[in-house]
């Protein structure tokens, strides 16, 4: 097992579950809702937790935490990718379990306390870390919950390392809209268009306002965002770097057009779990009609929520998680 390079504790203030792309962008612009960055924000513990770090292959050096404290099969945690996102939005899932069996989250390059380089984001890489962490930190078939894109990134780890995951759970995931992201080719000029100096921190400058952060994380709540989450989104959006990544998810670069064909279809070897019921940013058009034709899949609403049932709905959230696990052999 790859040992820790790197291991510190500490209290987290929050980080924020849900900055997503939205026309509404330009109207906040508008109304002069962006301070500019800045520097010296200090970015606290996302969880309460040994956080270690980890080198893969390429060099990118990955933070994640870990509670080793109960035996039992693993359970990972792999968070959304937006504006800001970190560990923390699947800290509540991170408490519940801890202490009852292994638990495991990673903050994913360009976010949290891993390494922000100003390129080389792609789908293939973030991928290519899961299946690293998976092999190297966790050592043997966990059941894994993803968020949003966080689902489309696992799905592609899993798929190139089947038998590194015993269930999976996708919570609110993107690829079953029936709308199309756009094309490598478009993605790449939005990107260039995005990057052009001065104008890229303006743009990140904007959305990562603290106006910027209430508006987009709000959306994803049915009541109003917990403070903590609000405060953490700021502090992590407010890191050196921090805007690289996001640049590149706002172009739509790291969606893949047919995700169900390339991803999810070839997800047949272990159970798999949506937890899903509205999100302000996407939809599930096409996703009883994929559970529909794919026996082990199945799909639960958690209602109502708009994308964070484990927010605002934890106790029924693990209701259905322990339920789906029990059935499937856990």
């Amino acid at each position: 097992m790859t040992r820790p390079m790197h291991e510190s504790t500490g209290n987290a203030p929050a980080a924020d579950p849900g900055l997503r792309s939205d026309p509404r962008v330009a109207t906040l612009a508008a109304e002069g809702a962006s301070p500019r960055a800045r520097p010296g924000v200090t970015l606290g513990e996302a969880i309460d937790a040994p956080r270690s770090d980890l080198v893969v292959e390429e060099g990118w050096r990955v933070a994640y935490y870990a509670d080793r404290s109960a035996t039992g099969r693993p359970l990972v945690l792999v968070h959304s990718i937006n504006a800001a996102p970190s560990s923390f939005e699947v800290k509540p899932l991170f408490e519940h379990y801890r202490g009852r069996r292994p638990v495991y989250s990673l903050d994913l390059p360009g976010f949290g306390h891993s390494e922000r380089r100003p390129q080389g984001y792609t789908p293939e890489l973030f991928a290519k870390v899961l299946s690293d962490f998976l092999e190297r930190v966790v050592e043997q078939p966990a059941d894994v919950i993803a968020l949003s894109l966080g689902a489309e990134l696992i799905a592609r780890a899993i798929g190139s390392s089947p038998g590194s995951a015993n269930s999976l759970v996708l919570i609110a995931p993107t690829g079953f809209s029936r709308r199309v992201p756009p094309a490598p080719g478009m993605g790449r000029i939005a990107h260039r268009v995005l990057t052009v100096p001065v104008l890229s921190q303006a743009l990140f400058d904007l959305v990562a306002s603290r106006r910027s952060i209430r508006y987009y994380l709000g959306r994803s709540f049915v009541a109003e965002p917990p403070q903590e989450l609000l405060d953490y989104a700021y502090a992590t959006s407010h890191q050196p770097g921090a805007r690289h990544a996001p640049l590149v998810f706002l172009s739509m670069q790291l969606f893949t057009p047919d995700a169900i064909g390339d991803l999810y279809s070839r997800l047949t070897d272990l159970p798999v779990l949506v937890i899903a019921d509205r999100d302000p940013y996407i939809d599930f058009d096409r996703l009883d009609g994929f559970v529909a034709r794919h026996p082990n899949w199945s799909r639960s609403r958690v209602a109502p929520n708009l994308g964070l049932p484990h927010w605002e709905r934890l106790a029924e959230t693990a209701a259905v998680l322990d339920a789906f696990w029990m059935e499937a052999g856990d």
